[in-house]
């Protein structure tokens, strides 16, 4: 069961490499910086999903909990926030997904999504993107030692 959930980590993160690396190199539209940035929140959710049931089959916790807000809250507990980092990550990057934002140089190099977050006015570009799905696969990575 872990490794098919690990695996469908591993595919997010394949097509937010190619989002990344192939068609917003092409396209540099801020629909595909969205979709990247979907893909980096469905990873963290299948990582979540997937290290919740592996302590719950260790007898570590004694149950699943339903919402990823609670699964979160759980994990962050038995990893003794060694995920925090990520969980911070992932928390933004769903305040973003429902966020409306504005695009700026749409299609040329600098492509820039800004968004309004609790009032505060961020601008996300390539660079940041990048960093975002580099936190990604380190997350990943966490959770792959942690099963092992």
């Amino acid at each position: 069961m872990h490794d098919y959930l690990e695996d469908k980590a591993k595919d997010e993160l394949k097509r937010v490499d190619h989002l990344v690396y192939v068609s917003l190199k092409y396209t540099r539209t801020c629909d595909v910086m969205m979709n990247a940035m979907s893909r980096m929140i469905s990873a963290f959710e299948f990582g979540f999903n997937d290290l919740t049931q592996f302590y719950y089959e260790k007898k570590k916790i004694k149950d699943v909990p339903d919402s990823f807000k609670e699964k979160v809250e759980l994990l962050d507990i038995v990893l003794k926030n060694k995920i925090k980092p990520y969980t911070k990550l992932y928390a933004m990057l769903k305040k973003i997904e429902v966020s409306e934002y504005a695009r700026r140089e749409e299609y040329r190099k600098h492509v820039t999504m800004i968004v309004n977050l609790e009032g505060k006015k961020m601008e996300i570009n390539v660079p940041m993107l990048l960093e975002y799905y580099k936190k990604t696969k380190e997350f990943v990575e966490l959770m792959k030692e942690v099963m092992e």
